[in-house]
């Protein structure tokens, strides 16, 4: 319980314990940063959004103006209405909550959002000319909506990749104090510091009394306890208290903590106790007064699937179209390297366990899966898998390609063929497949892809439960967004190579 029966029952609070220093040697301690205060570096980093935004106004109406009249007068029709959209973007990107501090660095909200605004400027630019019986130019529609549109998204993305540099350096973060058990604070706390790009630093927790010392030891943080969050946090400077998962009595905690942080400027975040369940599946819905948490069900059919699967097969055409001379240069490559057919062809498990063929090209002696008995005593996965740094069954061409996720082009015609996706879970081995429990059995729900939430997170350096938490978050969090985010990313882990081997 976040707080003991004793304290609960008596109505007295749990004996101050003064704040234990870090442990010698524990995980990311506490370090010296010079940090801008939070609220200054909120604004400065939405004023350079507000001029990234105007600038791709200017760019790409001006670009439509000049190509649609070459020297228009200054008071012409197309001018006004070039500069009338200039300066109604940003008060509709402000409108639709694309400055607010909680979208930047993190997630695809930000990317909705600015999407959002580009539908609605479409809109009222069309009702506008409508009603007021305007004679405005297509191309005002048609291409500089769309084309600022295009533009504001790529200066947010520079914008936060500099931002995730900057957080990455300890700069632009968030101050958490973490409370609740200890197990979960540790659970907490560590998701925290491996998603750093999210821009919250741990600086303390505040524990039950009989995991002080544990969670002490393992984060290297001061500890408190959990009557003392107020000061724990003003005392350190934080900005945010975030409460792991709560039990029958964290309710009334939780009212107490509200109280008490009212007037500090201090965030309050909870954690739902639903990890891989996130964005808009959840939402507070209240019956008479009584807010509640609803969860909606996971959508594996429907039109957004049917999208997804046209735009699988026609990218994946078309990429093999364009790619059509690198994949003979390379399939020539394979073929002198070593003996052996250029494609190799494995059994994986596909959507709701259909067996499929998957292609690869060959970047391995013919005989390496005889040699994987012998190699056991070197494998690195600590799950199903089988991984293993500077393979001997590796040829000189193949950890190339396997550097550069090559070797995987050729599933571009599994794509084609309907039995894999361009994004979606990791393809499983049917021996693999047969010692599933029923959790990691969901990631059969959607067919598997040829990247996915773990190719951007790592690749093969993850650990066997974090691969299948991150293909369960796809699975139960899936949409077109996330997609184009994860497929945008791939790009950026293929050239770092990191976790490919």
């Amino acid at each position: 319980m976040l707080l003991d029966h004793h304290a609960a029952e008596t109505g007295r609070t749990a004996p101050r314990l003064p704040l234990p220093r870090p442990a010698a040697g524990a995980l990311r301690p506490l370090r010296a940063v010079r940090r801008v205060p939070a609220r200054l570096w909120v604004g400065r980093y939405s004023a350079t959004l507000h001029v990234l935004d105007v600038t791709a106004a200017v760019l790409a109406t001006g670009a439509v103006v000049v190509a649609g009249a070459g020297r228009p007068s200054l008071g012409s029709p197309l001018v006004l209405t070039a500069a009338a959209l200039v300066l109604a973007w940003p008060l509709l990107l402000l409108g639709t909550g694309a400055h607010e501090e909680r979208v930047f660095g993190t997630g695809s909200d930000e990317y909705r959002r600015v999407g959002r605004a580009g539908f609605l400027l479409l809109a009222l630019t069309s009702v506008v000319s409508f009603v007021a019986s305007l004679d405005l130019s297509r191309s005002v529609v048609l291409l500089a909506v769309p084309a600022l549109t295009v533009l504001t998204l790529g200066g947010r993305y520079a914008a936060r990749c500099a931002l995730r540099r900057l957080r990455a350096r300890g700069r632009c973060t968030t101050r958490v104090v973490v409370v609740g058990r200890g197990g979960a604070v540790v659970d907490l706390a560590t998701a925290i510091r491996r998603q750093n790009y999210a821009g919250l630093e741990v600086v303390a927790a505040c524990a039950t009394p009989e995991s002080r010392a544990r969670v002490a030891d393992t984060l290297g943080v001061p500890v408190g306890g959990l009557d003392e969050v107020t000061a724990v946090a003003e005392r350190l400077g934080a900005d945010t208290v975030a409460v792991t998962s709560a039990s029958e009595t964290a309710a009334e905690y939780l009212r107490r903590l509200s109280w008490q942080l009212e007037g500090t400027g201090i965030e309050l975040l909870v954690a739902p106790g639903l990890i891989e369940v996130a964005g808009p599946r959840l939402h507070i819905r209240p019956f008479e007064g009584l807010p509640l948490l609803a969860v909606e069900q996971p959508r594996f059919e429907g039109w957004g699937r049917l999208v997804k699967g046209g735009v699988d097969r026609a990218v994946a055409l078309v990429a093999l179209v364009l790619l059509a001379p690198l994949l003979l240069g390379l399939a020539l490559a394979v073929r002198l390297d070593s003996p052996g057919p250029v494609l190799y062809r494995q059994e994986r498990v596909g959507v709701n366990g259909r067996h499929f063929t998957m292609l690869k090209f060959r970047s391995m002696v013919v005989d390496a899966d005889r040699q994987v008995e012998a190699l056991q005593a070197h494998n690195l996965s600590d799950g199903l898998l089988f991984k293993m740094r500077a393979d001997p069954r590796v040829t000189r061409v193949g950890r190339v390609l396997r550097r550069l996720s090559l070797d995987e082009l050729p599933q571009l015609l599994n794509v084609v063929g309907g039995s894999m996706s361009l994004v979606g879970p990791r393809p499983p081995l049917p021996r693999e497949v047969a010692r599933y429990d029923s959790s990691v059995s969901r990631r059969l729900l959607v067919r598997p892809g040829l990247t996915g939430l773990w190719q951007v997170s790592g690749r093969s350096d993850l650990s066997w439960e974090e691969a299948v938490r991150l293909d369960l978050r796809y699975v139960e969090n899936w949409s077109l967004a996330l997609d184009a985010l994860i497929l945008a990313k791939t790009v950026r882990a293929v050239l770092s190579r990191s976790g490919a081997y």
